[in-house]
């Protein structure tokens, strides 16, 4: 699968008389181009709660996703972040607080389809349609021109021959490369995407992250939720971490998984005097190794060398965003307890 951003001249032949179709992917009417691949684009959510009856399912809810970047959003199944995703979209109503875009609510934006790219719904084609012939209808609601349906489906590498064929015949990496290029029709500056990399094979998801970086590097705001914990590592600039609706954490990936320095040397000890300063914290783990972390490897080199003390081992050390995740999320033995006992 190759993904792609391309441009093209190229006309749609679709059938005129092709009615609308009650399930396909929902992307509301707007107006003119004017905000097509629009930058600077920032989400806020501000203490958003929503509650289902009496279950709480987002829970004060507060954080900002930059443009420039891509955001990863992670939790648990179940944590709310399909609901979080909704409420941004005006697809779910709030009981408290707010989600906005670029400081505008999505259904008060004068072009959202040209604004925000939206992935929340893969599977929502009718199966006689060709993929082509879904666009078209996408394209039309949102007040899209034609001439953006190919250049959409060769981005995401199902121009040519599957373009025509029906849905009911594609494949769930085919579904989803569908339902991507449908996000892509209005070339918008926001994408909000749910679970994107489900179904694609490995080839799919190296080119999902070649395009989702460069249109983060064209100053778009991206936010991506994913269970796929390595690959997000690779993608995401920043994480937002919830759990049962409430915020874990936020911050980049390069914070959360702290990089740190393995050292082996038969000196540790002198090495280690000669390397403390403040905000550089050293824990010395063998009898011939120190982990540091506030100096970077050539820092450290120099140090060593400085002070001829020999090195035998300096490498990078940082935790997998899996480990982070885990320890995050995992509830520690005495709170599953203490949970016990109060149910």
């Amino acid at each position: 699968m190759k993904i792609t951003s391309t441009t093209t001249d190229r006309k749609t032949s679709i059938d005129e008389d092709a009615s609308p179709d009650p399930t396909s992917t929902h992307i509301p009417t707007g107006g003119g181009l004017s905000t097509r691949g629009s930058t600077e684009l920032r989400l806020d959510f501000h203490q958003v709660t929503k509650r289902y009856g009496d279950r709480t399912v987002v829970d004060d809810l507060t954080f900002e996703v930059q443009p420039g970047r891509v955001t990863g959003f992670l939790g648990p199944n179940g944590s709310g972040k399909s609901t979080t995703m909704k409420i941004l979209l005006d697809l779910a109503a709030a009981d408290h607080g707010a989600a906005t875009i670029g400081g505008i609510r999505y259904r008060d934006l004068p072009d959202p389809a040209s604004t925000v790219g939206v992935m929340i719904e893969p599977n929502a084609f009718h199966p006689g349609r060709s993929g082509r012939n879904h666009l078209a209808i996408v394209a039309r609601a949102a007040g899209q021109p034609l001439t953006r349906i190919d250049e959409a489906l060769r981005s995401v590498d199902l121009a040519g021959e599957p373009a025509d064929r029906r849905v009911a015949t594609y494949s769930l990496g085919m579904k989803q490369r569908l339902s991507l290029a449908a996000a892509l029709l209005g070339d918008p500056g926001v994408l909000v995407l749910d679970e994107p990399a489900n179904g694609l094979d490995p080839q799919g998801i190296h080119d999902l992250r070649d395009l989702l970086r460069a249109r983060a590097e064209r100053g778009h705001t991206v936010l991506v939720s994913s269970h796929l914990l390595t690959e997000m590592q690779h993608l995401a600039d920043d994480v937002v971490v919830i759990e049962s609706g409430r915020l874990v954490t936020t911050g980049s990936i390069d914070d959360l998984t702290h990089h740190r320095a393995l050292v082996r040397t038969p000196d540790p000890i002198p090495l280690a005097s000669h390397l403390a300063r403040p905000g550089v914290d050293i824990d010395q783990t063998a009898a011939d190794r120190l982990v540091v972390t506030g100096l970077d490897l050539q820092e450290i080199g120099q140090a060593a060398h400085a002070a001829g003390i020999a090195l035998f081992e300096l490498s990078i050390d940082a935790a997998s965003l899996e480990d982070v995740f885990l320890a995050l999320t995992t509830p520690s033995a005495d709170s599953a307890d203490h949970e016990m006992e109060l149910s």
